[in-house]
């Protein structure tokens, strides 16, 4: 057997990206996947929980945070290469198939990869955004589109990027209201904007018309937990409650309350116990 090996960062499609690997290097993988707009740290609290329980977790910085891993022109952030650079973490690990946790955008990834490579998936956690076709069916059923507005300003080249950095406290009051606590809306100043990783981010958001419904995830296999907080200000509940109609597998539904949509720090106890239940299949 190959013995187990820390990973800093990996290769994929001509870039760099850089890694947070924690944890026991016998214990199961769990790889976590972040959302916007935020990188790695934002596991921190999670990681440091599940690698008490024994597990291995892996934290990349994906596409358009990575400094080394900034493609240019939204071509580049279009779902199939998202997915395609989470199995090639996978395999850069070399520990067999993995428990997938996603947040936010990383959440989409998670289960378009868990849908797409079943094989390379032992359990999915999905945390705040549903399966994409969940999510859609929940835009004209729910206020969903109201509440993604900002999807459709984040379309447009590069206006999003100056509003942002010229308004930049109505940023911190609109984060504020989402549920970011002051220390997090600092680590997007820091990460983000100072980062240099604030238009990798909104290109996730230019990329999402690029792409063909075909490329939309099919039915999940996996055993999956969807977690959804009653505090979102960006998820309804409706798309919450759609998603198990996309998964084949073992799977629940867990609703926390008195959450916002910063799952992972704001209740990584709960959340860190939910990925080990889901990953132990209890």
């Amino acid at each position: 057997m190959t013995t187990p090996r820390r990973i800093a960062s990996f290769d994929h499609d001509g870039l760099i990206f850089d890694v947070r690997d924690t944890g026991p290097l016998d214990g199961a993988v769990v790889v976590l996947l972040h959302g916007f707009p935020q990188t790695s740290t934002s596991w921190a609290r999670t990681a440091a929980l599940l690698n008490e329980r024994g597990y291995r977790t892996i934290a990349p910085d994906q596409r358009g945070y990575s400094p080394r891993a900034r493609p240019r022109g939204r071509f580049a952030y279009r779902s199939s290469r998202l997915v395609a650079d989470t199995v090639a973490l996978i395999r850069a690990i070399g520990a067999g198939p993995v428990h997938l946790v996603g947040h936010d955008w990383g959440a989409n990834v998670a289960w378009t990869t868990a849908a797409q490579r079943p094989d390379l998936v032992r359990s999915l956690t999905t945390v705040s955004v549903p399966h994409s076709t969940a999510f859609l069916r929940a835009m004209l059923t729910s206020d969903q589109l109201i509440r993604s507005y900002y999807m459709f300003f984040f379309q447009l080249p590069w206006l999003p990027e100056l509003a942002i950095r010229l308004q930049s406290r109505v940023l911190d009051r609109t984060l504020a209201k989402t549920g970011m606590t002051a220390d997090q809306i600092d680590r997007v100043h820091q990460e983000i904007l100072v980062g240099g990783a604030l238009t990798g981010g909104l290109n996730w958001y230019r990329a999402m018309f690029l792409q063909p419904p075909t490329s939309l995830p099919t039915r999940v296999s996996v055993p999956t937990t969807h977690v959804w907080s009653d505090g979102d200000t960006a998820l309804s509940r409706r798309g919450a409650e759609l998603a198990g109609q996309y998964v084949d597998g073992r799977y629940r539904l867990e609703i926390l309350t008195g959450v916002s949509h910063w799952v992972p720090e704001e209740a990584a106890a709960t959340l860190a116990a939910l990925i080990d239940r889901t990953a132990a299949g209890t």
